[in-house]
C-alpha cells in the first residue's frame, strides 16, 4: 500500500490518504447498489397496498422489478475485467484467523483500537457479501420460475413464490444495515466515493491490510 500526498480534512489540517478502490470497483459497486435498490424498491411497491397506489402504473413496476432483478448479475461479471477486482474477490473469500478475534469482540462489544483486526474487509463486511452473493441467484432462479410457469413442473409456482417471498424479506433487512452501517462511516463511504481514506482510518479499522500492503 503506498500513501499519497494529504488533503485538507474538516480539522483544516492535511491528512494522508491511501488508496482503497478503483475507479471499476466503484462503478460495479455503484451499478450493483442501483439495480439492488430497484429490485427492493419494486417489490415493496407490489407488495404494500399503500404504495402501490401512490406510484400506480402496475404492469410497470412489475416489469422494472423483473429485468432490474435479471441484470443484477450484469455489473459483478463486467467487474470481472479488473485485476484489482478479482483480487478484492478473493480476499472477501477467505476468512483469517483475525477475523475470528473481529467477531468476537463485535460480540463482546469491545471498541477499544486494535482488539476488532481486520484485513481490508472486515469479518462483517466477508459475511455479508457472501450471504448476498448466495442470495440473488435464488432470487433470480425463483423469480424466473415465477415468470415463466412452468419452466420447471417439478416445483410449484406456489412454492416458488414463498421462497422468493422469504428471501426478498432477508434481503431487504440485510442491505437496510448494510446502508446504516455506511451511514455511520463517513470514510468507508469516502473510499467508495473517491476511492481513497485516510491513512489513519485504515490502521485503525484494518489493521491487517495496512500491514499486508
Amino acid at each position: 500500500m503506498t500513501s499519497t500526498a494529504g488533503w485538507t480534512g474538516p480539522t483544516g489540517r492535511s491528512e494522508r490518504r491511501v488508496p482503497r478502490f478503483t475507479r471499476a470497483e466503484r462503478l460495479v459497486h455503484r451499478a450493483t447498489a442501483g439495480l439492488m435498490l430497484l429490485c427492493v424498491g419494486g417489490a415493496a411497491c407490489l407488495y404494500f397496498s399503500p404504495l402501490a397506489q401512490l406510484v400506480g402504473r402496475r404492469h410497470l413496476v412489475v416489469v422494472v422489478h423483473e429485468w432490474s432483478g435479471i441484470l443484477l448479475p450484469v455489473p459483478f461479471l463486467l467487474g470481472l475485467a479488473s485485476s484489482a477486482f478479482r483480487a478484492d474477490l478473493r480476499r472477501l473469500n477467505r476468512l483469517a484467523q483475525y477475523d475470528k478475534e473481529w467477531l468476537r469482540a463485535v460480540r463482546k462489544r469491545w471498541t477499544a483500537p486494535g482488539l476488532r483486526p481486520a484485513g481490508k474487509f472486515n469479518a462483517g463486511q466477508k459475511i455479508y457479501s457472501g450471504w448476498i452473493a448466495g442470495a440473488v441467484p435464488i432470487m433470480m432462479f425463483t423469480g424466473l420460475l415465477m415468470w415463466f410457469s412452468g419452466l420447471l413442473p417439478v416445483i410449484s409456482r406456489t412454492s416458488a413464490i414463498f421462497v422468493h417471498d422469504v428471501t426478498a424479506l432477508a434481503i431487504s433487512l440485510v442491505v437496510l444495515g448494510h446502508i446504516r452501517l455506511a451511514y455511520r462511516d463517513s470514510q468507508a463511504r469516502r473510499g467508495m466515493r473517491t476511492g481513497f481514506v485516510e491513512l489513519a482510518w485504515a490502521k485503525r479499522e484494518h489493521s491487517k491490510w495496512v500491514q499486508e500492503d
